[in-house]
């Protein structure tokens, strides 16, 4: 791999691509889904195992590394350990995570260890079983601590938690996720609310700053910048007077990180989407079935990548809900 392969034309290394497997959800939650759900793709419509390692697998030799299985919630597709069999065999393939809420984890963890998944990302937007409920609208029996524990248990790792914080919905749990990674080698990462699509009950007044949220965490002690656990992502990591564990904050809102992206996603219908907030997509899954290369396509793709989002402009490229691209 040459320091020119998979750049965009604004010079930025391509090396993580967020792979969605699915458009369905088991929760319907606040800030990602309406209550109703969604209009589902049709399973034909929706790219197999098969298709999806054929795809990282022409990319791959380009120079792709890092891979993200996203939803919709992932884990209620069937079988998805024999997804991260055939991925992980894939030559130059690095490092394979998983975002999920959890439910299924404690059942998921080891069975996906053992297939050759590397890490989690925990959806938790509380630790109350009330709130998780109102939330996510859906009574699931979820424990995000126990989830966490499976997946530790099994050996998945680094295990982080992705909060999104809502103004009079949850911030005031901020300080109690905060604790975890005062108690476990957990990194709890707040990412600032994004107004989006058809979730319109949730507006910028329900945005909390990341600002803010550092200056709540202070009240623990001291935060000193941290590395952060090894990943993809453009969190700012702190440590609490030398807790196992990190808090990181992640600002789309306040403090855009365009300018380092290092990732493209693939819809679970196979289409190549170049910003999770811009309208820019190429269409891989039915050039695939007809049997044409990736590469050209995909560096295309990359040579088309916009500069940065257009989130605070509200323009949004038609999105309806987060769960139809995998956030």
């Amino acid at each position: 791999m040459t320091d020119q392969v998979l750049r965009d034309q604004f010079g930025r290394g391509i090396e993580y691509l967020r792979i969605s497997v699915t458009d369905r959800c088991n929760f319907r939650c606040l800030y990602c889904m309406p209550l109703e759900g969604m209009q589902w793709l049709a399973k034909r419509d929706i790219l197999s195992y098969e298709e999806i390692a054929d795809i990282v697998g022409q990319l791959a030799p380009l120079g792709l590394r890092r891979l993200r299985i996203t939803g919709g919630e992932p884990t209620i597709r069937p079988d998805l350990p024999a997804l991260v069999r055939m991925l992980r065999a894939i030559p130059g393939v690095e490092d394979i995570a998983l975002s999920t809420n959890g439910v299924k984890l404690p059942a998921l963890a080891a069975p996906l260890r053992e297939a050759g998944l590397d890490r989690i990302n925990l959806s938790a937007d509380s630790l109350r079983e009330d709130r998780i409920i109102a939330i996510a609208r859906r009574n699931l029996g979820l424990s995000p601590i126990a989830a966490a524990q499976a997946a530790e248990d099994a050996g998945l790792g680094p295990i982080k938690f992705n909060v999104v914080v809502m103004r009079g919905i949850n911030d005031d749990e901020v300080v109690d996720f905060a604790r975890l990674a005062m108690e476990h080698p957990w990194h709890i990462r707040f990412i600032e609310l994004m107004p989006v699509g058809d979730m319109r009950e949730l507006t910028f007044e329900h945005v909390v700053p990341s600002d803010e949220i550092l200056g709540r965490l202070a009240a623990l002690g001291t935060l000193t910048s941290d590395e952060g656990p090894r990943g993809n992502g453009p969190a700012r990591y702190f440590r609490i007077d030398g807790s196992p564990g990190t808090v990181g904050v992640i600002t789309p809102m306040t403090h855009t990180y365009c300018g380092t992206c290092n990732r493209v996603r693939l819809t679970a219908d196979g289409r190549l989407r170049t910003c999770l907030y811009g309208d820019h997509e190429v269409n891989l899954r039915d050039p695939l079935r007809l049997g044409e290369p990736m590469e050209p396509l995909f560096r295309r793709a990359l040579a088309e990548k916009p500069k940065e989002h257009q989130l605070l402009q509200m323009q949004v490229g038609g999105l309806r809900a987060l769960s139809q691209v995998g956030g």
